[in-house]
């Protein structure tokens, strides 16, 4: 709870001091796998909306743009770095060059949605940028699904904000629930991957090892 509050101070007085500007920092930073929560900066956003500080043109603008910024250093890490990263150390990992074309391949043909809908998820926003590099997703595509994701997010948190004032803290409070349940179904998910994984390469040894039909 400690650190919450100070990131949520930090915040605070970063936006106070900085105006717009801190706004494009700290959203570039939440799309940068970084402890900053979109859940605190919009709707204090929002919040000075309502006190005539700020208006909510210029808060979609350079929050997205801030999104933006954050997503397609994300995309180049995952670009540049992703296959060297993978081939150096994905056994650890069980990644091979093989999920690298097949994360290729599913970008190819379901990037645009997929970026679009993980900007909604906690937790997957701070991280599908990277695994879209690493598929050469189209830029242009990213690009545009990546602002319209992340606009309609950061309007629904500063909107969220506006109306609660004063309260806009509470956003907090809720989404870290989420959050958890978010977690607890991704770490599910890659526990059955993983088993399902062990499973089958014991398959194939089982197989590979017994005996084939002999033809004369």
């Amino acid at each position: 709870m400690g650190l919450t509050v100070y990131i949520v101070n930090f915040i605070v007085n970063l936006i106070s001091s900085l105006g717009y500007i801190s706004i494009v920092i700290l959203m570039a930073l939440e799309s940068l796998i970084a402890p900053v929560p979109s859940e605190a900066v919009m709707p204090f956003a929002g919040f000075l909306i309502a006190e005539g500080t700020f208006d909510f043109p210029g808060v979609i603008f350079f929050s997205t743009l801030g999104s933006l910024i954050g997503s397609l250093i994300s995309y180049c890490l995952g670009y540049w770095g992703g296959r060297p990263l993978v081939e150096r150390w994905g056994r650890y990992l069980l990644l091979d060059r093989h999920h690298l074309t097949l994360t290729e391949e599913y970008f190819k043909k379901k990037g645009d949605i997929t970026i679009l809908i993980c900007r909604f998820i906690p937790v997957i926003r701070h991280l599908i940028s990277i695994p879209a590099g690493m598929g050469k997703m189209n830029l242009l595509k990213f690009c545009l699904y990546t602002v319209i994701g992340a606009g309609l997010w950061n309007a629904f948190l500063a909107y969220i904000g506006y109306i609660l004032r004063s309260n806009w803290t509470e956003v907090m409070k809720y989404s870290h629930i989420l959050d958890y349940l978010v977690i607890a179904a991704l770490i599910a998910i890659i526990g059955y991957y993983i088993y399902s994984y062990q499973n089958n390469r014991r398959k194939a040894g089982k197989d590979a090892g017994a005996p084939g039909d002999k033809h004369s």
